[in-house]
């Protein structure tokens, strides 16, 4: 284990004296502690690299998910990656005297936010319940500002911030922000605020009909909005055991991390490839592959539930008399009105790296983007030496494993590996 927290921050940049007497080497920070926070601090800690690691564990899920959620990754698909068994989230569920799970069982978020914080207790302890407040370059390698005051130099940075800090809402609906009468769902632990009122769901995917049955489970009336024009479900696995399936359709749809089908067979093992597709390419399938969709077990909440306005986009949202008046452009071209109390926006995250405001402007701006994303290199080095991004901020690079907690191990085992060969 490297050595405790405050003793790290009196490591300086790896250098050498005239005398040719080597300095300790400045430490690698590790911004976030979420999955993958926790799984690449868990590598770099298992090959002695010295380290410090700032966030409250799992404080993403805890603060920006709903309670009453459950995972849409299978229990097989949903354990973080660490460099020895031991850690996964079987292990989790048999320390705790639970039985052994198989596909059919949807995780409790709560659950998981648990399993996730027994993984740091056990794996990670030299975490630090500090946030950073400011990184900027300084003479080949980073200054790091704690929100406690604190300052020291860091020799790489791994950004590890997961998905709210890229919180995507539809422009023409920012103006409704200021009001309090829109807000997206990251933004809310508890949906039962809303009982008895009238609240609009704008999205198809996952978070929009979890939601929006939270929202009816409790005493709200919500309506979904849906620019595609169908909500589709998953299909429930065939077997609660992957491997029990019979070999005929194995070999039509074979098993994955996302799920059976070659399609996601390709996209969950073949991360380091993804990254040589065109940015198109790559962009588009990101969207596309594991798209808009809700889970299996889902559908008897919401079906027949609630309103569902699929095809519609939106035309124009403005406040009146303390709610929110939409007109809804169907597939015809007509304009058709919904009068809501609330505005609830399911659409996404999209990544934007001058959206981190805690990395200094001139920063910022060295690192080379598409789209807003980060460019990173087969080991997840941006443009910047030394500067690193995983997780959701990786994706556009190395493709929809990313956006799952599958995706820590390949993530995890790259990032560490070339923060490892790069400050030697």
């Amino acid at each position: 284990m490297p050595p405790n927290s405050r003793s790290a921050a009196r490591h300086h940049r790896a250098a050498t004296e005239a005398t040719g007497a080597p300095r300790e080497r400045a430490p690698v920070v590790v911004i976030g502690a979420g999955p993958y926070g926790l799984a690449t601090a868990a590598r770099l800690s298992a090959a002695r690299v010295p380290l410090r690691i700032f966030g409250e564990p799992m404080e993403g899920w805890h603060t920006h998910m709903p309670k009453g959620m459950y995972l849409k990754s299978v229990p097989a698909a949903s354990s973080i990656s660490a460099p020895e068994p031991g850690y996964g989230l079987a292990d989790f569920r048999a320390a705790e005297g639970k039985a052994p799970v198989g596909d059919l069982y949807p995780i409790p978020i709560e659950e998981f936010i648990g399993y996730g914080r027994w993984f740091q207790e056990r794996r990670v302890p030299e975490l630090e319940r500090s946030m950073v407040h400011g990184v900027r370059a300084v003479d080949g390698g980073f200054g790091i500002t704690l929100d406690s005051g604190e300052e020291f130099l860091a020799s790489a940075v791994v950004v590890s911030t997961g998905l709210v800090p890229f919180a995507h809402e539809p422009t023409q609906l920012r103006r409704l922000t200021a009001t309090g009468l829109t807000s997206h769902t990251c933004e809310h632990r508890d949906l039962t605020g809303f009982a008895g009122q009238r609240v609009a769901v704008l999205g198809a995917g996952q978070s929009a009909l979890e939601s929006a049955a939270l929202l009816y489970e409790a005493g709200a009336r919500p309506t979904v909005v849906a620019r595609a024009p169908a909500v589709v479900f998953g299909d429930p696995p065939q077997t609660d055991r992957p491997g029990t399936r019979s070999r005929s359709v194995r070999l039509r749809k074979p098993g994955s991390a996302l799920g059976p089908g070659w399609s996601l067979l390709a996209v969950s093992r073949g991360a380091a490839a993804y990254r040589h597709l065109p940015t198109s390419v790559r962009l588009r399938l990101l969207h596309t592959v594991l798209g808009p969709s809700g889970a299996w077990w889902l559908r008897e909440r919401v079906d027949g539930r609630f309103p569902m306005l699929c095809g519609r986009t939106v035309h124009s949202a403005v406040p009146e008399d303390g709610t929110v008046r939409l007109e809804l452009a169907d597939p015809g071209g007509g304009i058709e009105p919904l009068r809501v109390d609330h505005l609830l926006v399911a659409t996404g995250y999209r990544v934007d790296v001058d959206r981190l405001g805690f990395l200094e402007p001139t920063l910022r701006q060295a690192v080379r983007t598409f789209g807003g994303a980060p460019r990173l290199s087969a080991g997840f080095e941006s443009s910047v030496p030394g500067l690193y991004f995983t997780g959701l901020a990786a994706a556009p690079t190395f493709g929809p494993v990313l956006r799952f907690v599958c995706g820590t191990g390949f993530a995890a085992r790259q990032t560490a590996a070339a923060v490892s060969a790069g400050i030697r």
